[in-house]
């Protein structure tokens, strides 16, 4: 296998971006039934590296090093996995779209953290990075199982407010999707966000990969 799977291939790729441990792979796991043929990408320099998960040899599903915060690891590598992670997603011309995942119940202790640093969150300059490169990205508000109905709202606020949009939630429906990879609640709305990112980006033959009834 070559250093890069997908150096000669140049398959469509979405990116799964999002913090170390909110799921992404689990989520990945989640939408394609296990079907996909998972395979390490060895990047210079990089020693968390990219795993790509291959649909028929059609469509890449990239799950990226976890940004931000990560227990036991140097300040200095984390913020070298940052670099390659932008580095990653400023030059991969194959990129369609991008799915910014983020743990839905940790948001608002991130959210009320950052306010009382005057920091601005991780998320919300990933998010904003990633429209900039017009990336289009669906945002998978993850571990929703985890939470109370009566925190469900508070707490979607306090993710749409992390990444930069104004509360309430519910008018960002067509970019925020609240979801369980563990239990499967919201994939069939995400799915349909992926279709439609997927017919806008000019490839509507591949949102069979995203269907329900698949």
């Amino acid at each position: 296998m070559p250093e890069d799977p997908f150096a000669e291939d140049d398959l469509p790729e979405i990116v799964f971006v999002g913090r170390s441990n909110v799921g992404k792979s689990s989520l990945i796991r989640a939408l394609t039934r296990g079907a996909a043929d998972a395979r390490v990408g060895k990047r210079p320099g990089v020693t968390r590296r990219p795993v790509f998960h291959v649909l028929d040899d059609e469509l890449v599903l990239v799950d990226l090093p976890g940004y931000g915060f990560m227990s036991g690891v140097p300040r200095r590598f984390q913020e070298k996995v940052r670099r390659d992670i932008v580095r990653y997603l400023e030059t991969k011309e194959t990129i369609l779209f991008a799915v910014h995942v983020v743990d839905a119940p940790f948001m608002p202790k991130i959210l009320e953290r950052c306010e009382k640093r005057g920091e601005v969150p991780f998320d919300m300059e990933m998010f904003q990075f990633l429209n900039e490169l017009d990336l289009d990205p669906a945002v998978a508000a993850n571990k929703i199982d985890k939470l109370k109905p009566i925190e469900f709202d508070e707490t979607m606020d306090a993710v749409v407010e992390a990444l930069g949009m104004f509360p309430p939630w519910r008018q960002w429906l067509d970019t925020v999707y609240p979801v369980s990879a563990r239990t499967g609640e919201g994939l069939v709305e995400l799915m349909e966000g992926l279709q439609e990112r997927l017919k806008r980006a000019g490839h509507p033959d591949l949102v069979r990969f995203f269907s329900v009834s698949r």
